[in-house]
């Protein structure tokens, strides 16, 4: 099958930035994919690289679309190589909706959405991203009040005893029925690793503290995977891999190596949503579906794998909606 291919680069700018131990992110790039074939259907992807993340550079995903012709078949689009996760993801996923395979649930305007119902199964939730640092003790009681119940913030960004400090404070403050997940983005050393764990199975084993500690992310950095598999089995507190597994040939690569505890899995940076299927359907891993800052067209897509794949039912990663300065309906509307 041949495709009309078209293609838009956007930036949008976060209201708030988002500081992880990588450093202050406050501008997201991505590209907008149109693809239309010989009976005029329509399928809408995204490409939302997060190069500090482990996919390709913004930059290369748009040199990839450049060269493309105006006419693509489905098998290039099958060929996209693995060293541009992000295109194979964005790609794929119009391409699923050109074909008829899946149909996003938003209402379309001129091939674009006025409004946005969600996607989501209602058996899943979504899990709200905290600020980092003090900021989260303002915070969380207006994402609480929203309705949130799963809370993932921000560590490794100031020193560890004045998050654990910060960290005490919210676990009391939070009610019973809240999860909260801890997200390092890998920046701890091995010694405050282990004196968060211990926090943590402290807080889940004390009646002081009402909330839940659903797992620690990504507390150290990929190269030291052999050390987080140890840990994984030394602590009650869940590990999850987050950058070690940003892509489907690393999450292959933990699993081969023994890590049977939780997967984060970001579906717009992941790669093939085929093969990912695939492996799926081979080995029924535990996954949290996470966000990669995108627009509503990526988050349809992946709300669309989350569906299919979600059977533990974990709190999805999108609760980021009051990180962008503009409604999207209004910033969409006038893109394309």
């Amino acid at each position: 099958m041949l495709y009309r291919f078209e293609f838009r680069p956007y930036q949008r700018k976060f209201s708030i930035p988002l500081q992880t131990s990588h450093g202050m992110w406050d501008i997201r790039q991505g590209i907008i994919l149109r693809l239309q074939d010989e009976t005029d259907q329509i399928g809408w992807g995204e490409i939302a690289p997060i190069e500090w993340f482990g996919s390709e550079s913004f930059p290369e995903a748009l040199d990839f679309c450049k060269q493309l012709p105006n006419i693509i078949s489905s098998e290039l689009i099958c060929g996209i190589p693995d060293k541009l996760p992000a295109c194979q993801s964005g790609f794929e996923s119009a391409w699923e909706i050109a074909t008829g395979n899946w149909k996003p649930q938003a209402k379309y305007i001129d091939g674009l959405q006025k409004d946005f119902p969600s996607s989501c199964n209602q058996d899943l939730t979504y899990s709200a991203l905290l600020p980092a640092g003090r900021q989260v003790l303002e915070k969380y009681l207006q994402l609480l009040e929203a309705g949130y119940r799963t809370f993932k913030w921000k560590i490794g960004v100031y020193p560890v005893i004045e998050e654990i400090s910060i960290l005490k404070v919210l676990a009391r403050k939070l009610p019973a029925d809240v999860k909260l997940r801890l997200d390092a983005n890998g920046g701890l050393t091995y010694e405050e690793t282990i004196l968060w764990l211990k926090t943590c199975d402290r807080i889940n084993s004390e009646s002081e503290f009402p909330l839940t500690i659903e797992f620690i992310e990504q507390p150290l950095a990929p190269k030291n995977f052999e050390i987080m598999l140890d840990l994984s089995s030394s602590y009650t507190t869940p590990i999850a891999l987050d950058e070690s597994v940003a892509t489907l040939r690393q999450l292959k690569a933990c699993y081969e190596k023994g890590w049977r505890e939780i997967f984060v899995v970001k579906p717009g940076i992941i790669g093939s949503r085929s093969q990912l299927r695939q492996f799926y359907q081979q080995n029924e891993i535990d996954i949290v579906f996470s966000s990669v800052f995108e627009t509503i067209v990526g988050k349809e897509a992946a709300l669309q794998i989350a569906n299919e794949l979600s059977r533990k039912k974990r709190a999805l990663g999108f609760g980021i909606k009051h990180y962008f300065t503009d409604p999207e309906e209004d910033w969409l509307n006038n893109f394309w």
